[in-house]
């Protein structure tokens, strides 16, 4: 029997209703912070963010900062990144986005999400200063602080309180805008640029580098992930705008060698400081092998520029997570769920399931969001889904189901695709089709995959019992 089982039933009680009025409490603050604009609706000013900051007494400046950018892989780049640095004795703050049980995710302090309760604290001590940035704002006819607005605010703050060494902070939409961007990092990483967010960030890949790399600041060390040739020219052309160092993959930088292994992959990852071989990565596919290499070199110029030590370095890959990037929540047959949402993560996606796992028979549940380029995702898809679902998410922004699935026939044809409004049903009616084409009946090379978007990825893990 453990300590804690040992305690008396009053404490044990107490206990309890505390973290039940916590989790009250917590779903008042997100109530209130959910009933502002949305994180996707960006408003080219940092002013509000600024104004609450220099009221609270600019805490962004008290610890390093590691910024990162990019259309896919920012996520797991930050986390690992995170991992690294917490490995060499620092504590670290990770700011990411979107969440996918608990906004609390988005706020991180030594690898550990705020409590309920610290997550409540935290919007009560800015709480009052968000109140005079909102007035100030809309008396000059603009509108409250965002959404993401706030939620930047208060994992700064939070930061700053813990207090932490470094921030490893991931932008929320393109970069010289986000409000992430009232920091200055230190080292900036620029994750790979495609086509996304056109409707906020620009039609050309030419207007989203642009947008993205706005994160650069003077005297900055950009870590930079292999781009097309217009994104890396706009991307370079900014670093010497602030005389900017540059590391680029390719050229700094390069997975010299990667091998597929159970539960991961084994990488030699070559940095301007050293060659780090045969570290195992316990996620799936090349794209996280880069995303990994992009990691190392931002924190080894955090920490000078020297070669880091192989045993920290081993020791924190191999502790590294990514939920929701490729998870397997279920077995038998297995499901598993990607967080793609446009043509180049379901690219990176389609190439790791062939490579890491067999699966003769998968088929897809997919929900988009309405401003996705839909057409382009699902014939990303196709080749690898022998039957697909479409569905919706819990996101007032998700896809129409008709509509997407009128496109889905035209990309996999009638005879290959279902429908349903619900997402449970809709995998329900995937792991009945699944199992229906396993002849042994015990998950052998079938299986489904659930994705489309973040939101869907998140729903289908709390309904699957994954936290």
């Amino acid at each position: 029997m453990s300590a804690k089982d040992r305690r008396p039933a009053g404490a044990v009680a107490r206990e309890a209703a505390e973290d039940a009025a916590a989790q009250e409490s917590l779903r008042e603050v997100y109530a209130h912070i959910m009933s502002r604009a949305p994180e996707h609706d960006i408003d080219p000013t940092l002013a509000r963010v600024q104004r609450v900051l220099e009221l609270l007494g600019d805490p962004q400046r008290n610890y390093r900062v590691v910024h990162l950018t990019g259309t896919n892989g920012k996520s797991s780049t930050a986390r690992m990144v995170e991992r690294l640095v917490r490995e060499h004795g620092l504590r670290t703050g990770l700011f990411t986005s979107p969440h996918l049980t608990s906004v609390t995710e988005r706020i991180q302090v030594d690898g550990e999400p705020l409590s309920a309760r610290r997550f409540v604290e935290v919007w009560e001590d800015v709480s009052p200063y968000v109140g005079v940035a909102d007035r100030e704002s809309q008396e000059a006819g603009g509108p409250r602080l965002s959404f993401f607005e706030v939620l930047t605010v208060m994992a700064l703050a939070a930061f700053a309180d813990a207090p932490v060494d470094v921030a490893v902070v991931e932008v929320g939409l393109g970069g010289t805008w986000d409000s992430t961007n009232v920091v200055d990092g230190e080292v900036a990483v620029v994750t790979p640029v495609a086509h996304d967010h056109e409707r906020w960030l620009g039609s050309t890949l030419e207007e989203i580098a642009g947008n993205k790399a706005g994160i650069l600041k003077e005297g900055a060390t950009a870590v930079v992930a292999e781009q097309e040739p217009q994104v890396l020219e706009v991307v370079l052309d900014r670093a010497r705008q602030v005389g900017a160092r540059v590391l680029r993959e390719d050229v700094d930088l390069e997975v010299a060698a990667r091998h597929v292994a159970v539960g991961g992959q084994l990488v030699d990852l070559r940095t301007p400081a050293a060659l780090y071989t045969e570290i195992f990565l316990p996620l799936h596919g090349a794209h996280q092998a880069h995303n990994a290499l992009l990691g190392l070199a931002a924190v080894e110029a955090l920490l000078g520029g020297r070669a880091l030590d192989g045993g920290l370095v081993e020791t924190a890959f191999a502790d590294v997570t990514s939920p929701g990037r490729l998870e397997v929540v279920r077995s038998s047959p297995p499901i598993l769920v990607d967080a793609a949402h446009n043509a180049a993560g379901a690219e990176a996606l389609v190439a790791a399931l062939d490579e890491a796992f067999d699966l003769r028979h998968l088929v897809g549940v997919v929900s988009i969001m309405a401003d996705k380029d839909a057409e382009t995702l699902l014939a990303a898809l196709e080749p690898v889904l022998a039957e697909v679902v479409i569905t919706r998410n819990s996101s007032d922004r998700s896809a129409d189901v008709t509509g997407l699935a009128e496109i889905a026939v035209e990309v996999f044809g009638e005879d290959r695709v279902r429908s349903t409004e619900r997402l449970d049903e809709a995998i329900q009616v995937a792991t009945d089709l699944a199992e229906a084409a396993d002849p042994v009946g015990v998950g052998t090379g079938t299986g489904v995959l659930v994705t489309g978007s973040v939101v869907t990825v998140a729903d289908a893990r709390t309904l699957l019992g994954r936290r």
